[in-house]
């Protein structure tokens, strides 16, 4: 072997190999879509076929107040099997448009009254 091919041979061994860097968990545009909102809430209407109306109550600090504030809301959810009935305390999780109103279906029953 001559003295270059020596030389290169030195400088490969030398020069160690880049340790691959780990990507962080960054959710892709993709992921971050199949991400849907969740609320819990209980049922207060399941006269319509196949939807129930679900009050939902949030509550929060006041922006300048800091004093907790309630505030309800009332959501449509679709209902395939009419099995929930009016004080069910059920999970609905956001969907596509499916009526007019409805933007939301039941996930699953977290509570039932006793009756």
């Amino acid at each position: 072997m001559t003295e270059e091919q020596s030389e290169t041979e030195g400088l490969s061994e030398e020069v160690a190999q880049p340790e691959e860097v780990a990507q962080p968990d960054v959710p892709s545009l993709g992921q971050a879509r199949l991400q849907r909102k969740v609320r819990a809430g209980v049922v207060v209407s399941d006269q319509n076929d196949k939807t129930v109306t679900v009050l939902v109550e949030r509550q929060f600090a006041h922006p300048l107040y800091t004093k907790q504030v309630k505030r309800t809301k009332k959501y449509r959810a679709h209902d395939e099997q009419n099995e929930f009935q009016k004080g069910d305390v059920v999970r609905i999780v956001e969907t596509r448009p499916l009526s007019k109103t409805k933007r939301w279906r039941v996930l699953e029953l977290l509570e039932r009254p006793e009756s």
